[in-house]
């Protein structure tokens, strides 16, 4: 099922439209959708090692760019929308930790989630709830996103027929060390350094949040 899978989106990468579903899941991911666009930027990068880069170019400004709208679904329309989307990804337990952990760590929160497989949606939505300073936010988007896109697509660029041979070899162990990583966002997450062990463990403990 995992080869068929994987075989079945290797074509669809190669489409003459591919670009632009890159770029959609790019973006809903970063606001609402919960398929993230790595695998699909992989794909593509894998099919096409020569547009590597600008696959991951354009997979990092339609993030950043679905972040923004993210944040101004936490802003403006929380009360409706936003608690509906949290509810439905099933990230009401981790909202309230969310905001805890972005009003004591700021852009270093954005970063990490930025930079890992974690769902950036959350970090998004909750920077619009607490009314995050906008600029700030778009930066650290902006370098967390390209840090992990732009690192993947200049990967591929360079050593894109050995990296596709040890893919199409041990698929079952790229697919396990992405869920590893994924597993990992979420454990660095809640080591987030610079701060007291007293101010984690209460955001670890959160259960509630004020608007700002």
């Amino acid at each position: 099922m995992l080869r068929k899978l994987y075989e079945w989106t290797m074509e669809k990468a190669q489409h003459r439209h591919a670009e632009r579903w890159l770029a959609g899941f790019a973006f809903v991911e970063s606001s609402f959708f919960p398929i993230p666009p790595h695998p699909l930027l992989g794909l593509m990068c894998l099919a096409n090692p020569k547009k590597a880069v600008r696959y991951a170019l354009i997979t990092t400004i339609a993030s950043v760019l679905g972040g923004l709208f993210g944040y101004a679904i936490g802003y403006f329309l929380y009360d409706t929308l936003g608690q509906w989307l949290i509810a439905t990804l099933g990230l009401q337990e981790a909202f309230p930790k969310a905001a805890c952990y972005l009003r004591e760590y700021d852009v270093e929160v954005i970063l990490l989630a930025g930079s890992t497989p974690v769902p950036f949606k959350l970090l998004t939505i909750t920077a619009g709830f607490i009314q995050m300073a906008l600029l700030p936010f778009i930066l650290a988007s902006i370098a967390g996103r390209g840090l992990i896109f732009m690192s993947c697509g200049i990967l591929f660029r360079v050593f894109g027929a050995p990296i596709k041979s040890f893919i199409d070899k041990y698929l079952g162990w790229v697919t396990a060390a992405f869920v590893v990583l994924v597993v990992a966002g979420f454990i660095a997450l809640s080591f987030l350094g610079g701060g007291s062990e007293e101010t984690k463990t209460a955001c670890d403990l959160a259960t509630s949040v004020r608007p700002a």
